[in-house]
């Protein structure tokens, strides 16, 4: 077997690998409440505080429209808070609530005992 070939296959492998982990981290981390994915967004806000919307697409790697859809929903769900920006009426600003932090220690316990 040729050295290219097998650097495919275990390439292959290492994606396929990732992806049950995350898949399985995602669906432990779900039962709790919180996807892996919401938990991502919390983490930046914990660490970042209150940003542009636009910055926290950019901090996560996203689309923007990704990021529009998921801050929407987590909004619905009082995870997150979303105001207009002072200096930019265009731009909304991002905010951490309570329970989004709340279900961020939630989040962070069912990874940790993945």
């Amino acid at each position: 077997m040729s050295g290219s070939r097998r650097a495919g296959e275990v390439g292959l492998h290492y994606l396929t690998t990732s992806a049950r982990l995350r898949r399985l981290v995602d669906e432990h981390m779900a039962r709790s409440g919180v996807s892996l994915a919401r938990t991502k967004i919390l983490q930046v806000l914990a660490g970042c505080g209150p940003i542009k919307q636009a910055r926290l697409a950019a901090e996560l790697g996203l689309a923007a429209r990704s990021t529009t859809q998921a801050v929407e929903a987590m909004e619905r769900d009082g995870l997150v808070r979303r105001e207009l920006d002072d200096t930019d009426r265009r731009a909304k600003v991002v905010t951490l609530t309570e329970a989004g932090g709340r279900a961020l220690a939630d989040g962070d316990a069912a990874a940790e005992a993945s």
